[in-house]
């Protein structure tokens, strides 16, 4: 996991490596069940999870039935919605679709596990959770966290339900672990001081040793979270987002991220993983076609995959349109003055004017093949056809067209 790029911090480095040599570990990850999928900013754990039951380590995937009501407040600037059972039993049947792609489920010694801590959590009373619990945790060290720190800096209000969270998630690694012997917890960068407590609280109340791992923060070249696009999020369920809009998000990331991508998102060797994220130029484009079509093989399936590739390859490829792509002809008039790609985009009927033309290449939402436009006065010419007779202009992620040049 460390040459792979999945370790940010660990309790025990050393310990958690006796640990797994002593026999069958488990080891789980957390996931609230705030809408009807999870998106590609919890791909990382998954897939941390995937790795797990590669070498040997039982996966157990926590869904949060009781503390989905309640909000982390890691990582918020404000309260989540509170949602009713009813939606949350409505979004746990959705995402658990999601795991089974990528994990085997079963009764073998290293097979995955679903959990709900409803199951335990809603059984507790208050008063009953309190005495049992409370003494284990002062304020004064849950005011060190991150996550709390954050939200009272920026004088935001931090409610007490919010604030109750991390004593549940702590509870829930305390469960784990004299359920199903788990005593390995892995999560976000922002998890780390929820990890923390549960591992203090293990060894508090069983007198037992327990490890905790969190995963780095992905971020792009700007600083930017991976996953966030200007369309919104990127869905892991098909019926949010399509196979083709998932393939074309790992085919267009930026060049700077295809190499730790394809390390982390897909089952390539590493040595293979290096090798394509070493390709510059024009091949780099190679790694990100192996990269959009591992990921997509992952969570839709090989034939998905194809069958996406294929699609793109149809719109896009040399010369070809796919039915139904609108097309922008341009004469050698025009190309030899030059037209603005805000004007083309006008053209097209992609903007409703050439100035929201020019905001969305402000935005860098415009691209001219695999290239974002970033000068709004920025022209099309003739050079820019470079021999070729169509060229790809896209608009976000949805919006694609064709300029064919005119002879």
């Amino acid at each position: 996991m460390e040459a792979r790029g999945y370790v940010h911090q660990l309790t025990n480095r050393e310990g958690l490596d006796e640990a797994a040599l002593a026999g069958t570990l488990a080891g789980y990850i957390g996931f609230d069940m705030t809408a009807k999928s999870l998106h590609v900013g919890s791909l990382l754990p998954i897939m941390a999870l995937r790795r797990m039951q590669q070498n040997g380590v039982r996966p157990i995937v926590l869904l949060g039935g009781a503390t989905t009501k309640i909000g982390d407040p890691s990582d918020k600037d404000i309260q989540r919605p509170l949602l009713g059972d009813a939606e949350i039993a409505a979004n746990k049947a959705s995402i658990r679709r999601v795991f089974e792609r990528f994990l085997t489920f079963g009764n073998g010694p290293t097979d995955a596990l679903f959990v709900d801590n409803s199951d335990w959590l809603e059984a507790i009373g208050f008063i009953d959770f309190l005495r049992r619990f409370g003494p284990h945790f002062t304020i004064n060290r849950m005011l060190t966290f991150d996550s709390v720190r954050r939200r009272l800096d920026r004088e935001q209000p931090l409610t007490f339900l919010e604030f109750n969270y991390m004593l549940m998630q702590a509870v829930d690694f305390l469960e784990l672990s004299r359920r199903e012997s788990c005593f390995f917890q892995a999560g976000g960068s922002d998890q780390w001081g929820n990890i923390v407590n549960g591992v203090e609280l293990i060894r508090r109340v069983d007198g037992k040793e327990a490890f905790g791992l969190t995963i780095p923060l992905l971020t792009t070249s700007t600083g930017a979270k991976m996953g966030k696009t200007a369309q919104g999020a990127v869905w892991l369920n098909a019926d949010l987002l399509s196979p083709y809009d998932y393939w074309q998000y790992w085919r267009n990331l930026e060049d700077a991220s295809v190499g730790k991508c394809l390390n982390l998102f897909t089952d390539l060797p590493s040595e293979e993983s290096a090798r394509l994220a070493a390709l510059e130029g024009q091949e780099i484009n190679d790694a990100k076609l192996a990269l959009a079509d591992a990921t997509t093989a992952l969570l839709h399936g090989a034939s998905a995959a194809r069958e996406a590739r294929e699609t793109a390859s149809a719109a896009f490829g040399r010369g070809e349109t796919a039915a139904g792509l609108p097309e922008l002809l341009l004469d050698s008039e025009e190309l030899g003055t030059g037209i603005a790609f805000a004007t083309a985009l006008e053209r097209l009927g992609f903007v409703a004017s050439r100035s929201e033309g020019r905001r969305h290449i402000l935005a860098k939402a415009v691209r001219l093949g695999e290239h974002v436009v970033e000068d709004p006065a920025a022209t099309l010419t003739m050079a820019d056809f470079a021999g070729d007779e169509v060229l790809r202009l896209s608009l976000g992620k949805k919006k694609h067209a064709i300029l064919r040049r005119m002879m």
